[in-house]
């Protein structure tokens, strides 16, 4: 059994890197590089199908280099193919590549959108038609508000930038009742207030849009609910705020 474990571990050492490791012996080279070109082959298509801005903006060379590094160094804790895309959003952020210091966030940009496919999030009690002033908001959890600190939708083959900007990119993802995923970019005012609602259990709307507000230097607090208003109502009307809360 020893021995035979021993086997084991060998190809399976190879089949992960097989410039570092020879295999197990007494198994041609010719056959245990078929084992790992259909190991590594099958990883590149379910990796390519769903980070493909990396694998085109990486090209040839430096997306395979990520894939053999991914499978030769990488110890996933899921055996789930649907993991696959965070686990290697795990790898990339363990070990950064300078040349290309955006690469984990644009990784998790592109994640982002099977992720939230995938999502099996059970939508919370809600009064859909409660007062989101009165009340308490509720923010579905189909709707994704994300921070990045590097242009993610916008960097390709074409552009990309060595330093971030000034201001971070803020996106919202949310799935359509038909699963289609639709992305739309934030102003810092709209994803702070997306934000408070998502950590908020208790407070009413009025008092997270007067805390809005205060961290946005209006005084004139009246005024402000007034423009803000039907930006709730549009966001209750696309689902991204469910209601109010249940108790």
């Amino acid at each position: 059994m020893s021995s035979l474990r021993e086997q084991f571990d060998a190809m399976a050492q190879h089949v992960r890197d097989p410039a570092a490791h020879p295999g197990p012996p007494g198994i041609e080279a010719r056959r245990l590089k078929i084992y790992s070109d259909l190991v590594y082959n099958n990883l590149d298509g379910l990796l390519a199908g769903g980070f493909p801005v990396i694998r085109k903006t990486l090209g040839d060379a430096d997306w395979q280099a990520l894939l053999r590094g991914f499978l030769a160094r990488h110890h996933s804790h899921t055996p789930l193919f649907t993991e696959l895309g965070r686990e290697l959003i795990a790898f990339i952020e363990a070990e950064p590549d300078p040349r290309h210091p955006w690469l984990a966030e644009l990784a998790h940009y592109e994640w982002a959108e099977l992720g939230l496919q995938l999502s099996d999030a059970a939508l919370p009690s809600h009064d859909i038609n409660g007062d989101l002033l009165a009340g308490v908001p509720v923010l579905s959890p189909l709707a994704w508000p994300l921070a990045y600190r590097w242009p993610v939708n916008r960097i390709g083959p074409d552009f990309q930038p060595t330093q971030p900007p000034v201001e971070p990119t803020l996106v919202l993802l949310r799935r359509e009742p038909d699963g289609r995923i639709h992305f739309s970019q934030l102003s810092p005012l709209l994803f702070r207030l997306l934000e408070l609602i998502g950590a908020n259990t208790e407070r009413s709307g009025s008092a997270l849009m007067q805390q809005l507000a205060d961290e946005a230097g209006q005084a004139d607090f009246d005024g402000f609910l007034r423009e803000a208003t039907p930006m709730l109502q549009r966001l209750q009307a696309e689902g991204v705020l469910l209601g109010t809360r249940i108790d």
